[in-house]
């Protein structure tokens, strides 16, 4: 729940900040968050071809131990309990019975863990096209299961993210009504925090968007 209210605050966020996307050049730099309007933040998105040779979803290890190595929770089962709306029980082997989530794309509430994905905002595979296939395996991990910042991971229905599969906001959108500049603002988040490229067609459909979202704001954090 706590989460749930910091993504609500982070997506209405209207802080008076620098209208060009920096170049952190310091670990002190790196460690400050940054608010842009969105239509800046998308401009701020670096321009370039998209390139899928390679990729495996293996090359992300997800999910990996979480926050809390010794408690038996892993990334997946933390976001469900970061994001629970009621929270559920925790049975041994963080096993989660009952709780309820709010599923954003699609407008509905879920009862069972079990009926949730944790989406990757950006996909895995969208990563690997837009810059991850140059990391190294232990910062794609990182990517993968990325808890620090309220964007990067969220829980919704099976159905919806099965539905966006590993597709961009000029190919796929949530269906629920309301909801469109909260979503481009965190896809656009997630890719300046992760330093990710935008292709042509991504880029323009961003931009277009963002036109209809007077007053909304990318806050984003570098990721190390």
């Amino acid at each position: 729940m706590i989460k749930n209210l910091r993504r609500a605050a982070l997506a209405a966020a209207l802080l008076v900040v620098p209208l060009t996307a920096p170049t952190p050049a310091s670990a002190q730099d790196r460690a400050a968050a940054y608010t842009l309007p969105l239509t800046a933040a998308v401009q701020a998105l670096p321009l370039a071809a998209e390139a899928r040779a390679g990729y495996q979803r293996t090359s992300f290890k997800h999910w990996n131990a979480g926050r809390r190595p010794t408690d038996g929770c892993n990334t997946r089962a933390e976001v469900l309990l970061d994001e629970a709306v009621d929270l559920p029980q925790i049975l041994p082997g963080c096993k989660l019975s009952g709780g309820r989530w709010w599923s954003y794309y699609d407008a509905r509430w879920v009862t069972s863990a079990s009926a949730l994905d944790v989406d990757h905002m950006v996909p895995l595979a969208e990563a690997w096209d837009s810059g991850a296939s140059q990391w190294t395996a232990t910062r794609r991990e990182s990517y993968a299961n990325d808890l620090d910042a309220v964007t990067s991971l969220i829980a919704v229905s099976a159905a919806s993210n099965r539905s966006k599969s590993d597709q961009d906001p000029a190919e796929w959108l949530p269906s629920a009504s309301g909801v469109m500049c909260r979503y481009i603002s965190e896809w656009t988040a997630t890719k300046l925090r992760w330093g990710l490229t935008a292709d042509a067609s991504e880029r323009e459909t961003l931009t277009q968007l963002a036109e209809a979202c007077a007053g909304t704001t990318v806050t984003y954090e570098p990721a190390p």
